[in-house]
């Protein structure tokens, strides 16, 4: 109670009175000077969050969460509010916007993203079905399927004999997460599909093999691991973790594209971090994902993080310099 008493203090009294010298000795208010001391991405568009969420104005804390469409006249308004000139500061205008864009993109994000985790996978839906055949043509093109229920699904890392029983966690989004691998990364989700169903311990010679245990494989089941990878974006989506990521990687608001492309460096990373850790059998699966998402966490603490480099917001031409 003491801590938050003192935090609520700091909060209220002292830092607004530390801001209101600094404007009065800078002629700059806080949006200002973050706007103009931080290059864009997550690094400006953090603070521009925290400055609008902690703000006196109601009008800088409802902008938080503005309609899209709105962002543009919010921001004339929010430039009123603060007596600010546009003519003068044209760029300051561009800047608020575009960080502003992220801000409520990040929102609309994780609305869109909660909507597909909560739609169940519906056998009776022809685009679902439709979904789910088309991930199996990816991931076995030369191998047609017997029947809609079928043991096939194992070798594609399902646990039975119908997938929909797997999907109940993450729901469709957890199918589309999947397909998106599959279409648009299809050499890296081919090639870790085949690594997962190798014996881990497959260079070692027969003598010493036999004394192993022949169920130990490198040793996953790929589409579970896949929804189990959904789940973990999902979390670093709610958490708020994700922000660093798509506020640098997305030039204006982060799409579902920017969230599939995140899942894709997901499942590659945790192949990658599978194969270091070693372990000894699936059992393991619950240990190396808690190390795995630690070290996703400390990453994304540093706001110019992009878990995906090959999709940094410079590459975009971000709008907000």
């Amino acid at each position: 109670v003491v801590t938050q008493f003192f935090v609520f203090l700091y909060c209220k009294c002292l830092w607004r009175g530390l801001k209101f010298v600094v404007r009065r000795f800078t002629g700059r208010c806080e949006l200002q000077r973050i706007c103009y001391n931080n290059k864009p991405g997550a690094r400006r568009t953090l603070k521009i969050e925290s400055s609008m969420r902690y703000s006196k104005y109601e009008l800088l804390q409802s902008a938080l969460g503005v309609h899209p469409d709105k962002v543009e006249k919010t921001i004339d308004d929010i430039m009123a509010l603060k007596k600010i000139n546009p003519d003068t500061n044209p760029q300051l205008g561009i800047s608020l916007q575009a960080s502003l864009l992220q801000i409520v993109g990040y929102r609309s994000l994780m609305a869109a993203v909660e909507k597909l985790r909560r739609e169940p996978y519906d056998c009776e839906n022809a685009e679902h079905e439709n979904m789910l055949m088309k991930l199996w043509k990816e991931l076995r093109p030369d191998t047609p399927l017997t029947g809609r229920i079928s043991k096939q699904w194992c070798e594609i890392g399902f646990q039975g004999n119908d997938p929909k029983t797997d999907f109940r966690g993450m729901g469709l989004l957890g199918l589309q997460n999947l397909l998106y691998f599959a279409e648009h990364d299809k050499p890296t989700a081919l090639q870790m599909l085949q690594d997962s169903l190798q014996p881990k311990h497959n260079e070692l010679n027969k003598p010493d093999w036999e004394q192993k245990n022949p169920d130990k494989a490198i040793g996953y089941s790929f589409a579970i691991v896949g929804i189990n990878i959904t789940d973990l974006a999902y979390s670093l989506l709610v958490s708020g973790a994700l922000k660093t990521h798509l506020y640098n990687v997305a030039p204006e608001m982060p799409s579902l594209q920017h969230f599939q492309q995140t899942f894709c460096y997901l499942m590659q990373e945790f192949h990658r971090f599978w194969i270091e850790e070693d372990p000894s059998d699936i059992m393991e699966f619950n240990r190396v994902r808690s190390k795995f998402h630690r070290r996703i966490l400390r990453q994304l603490k540093n706001p110019d993080m992009a878990l995906c480099p090959h999709f940094a917001a410079s590459d975009l031409h971000l709008v907000n310099m």
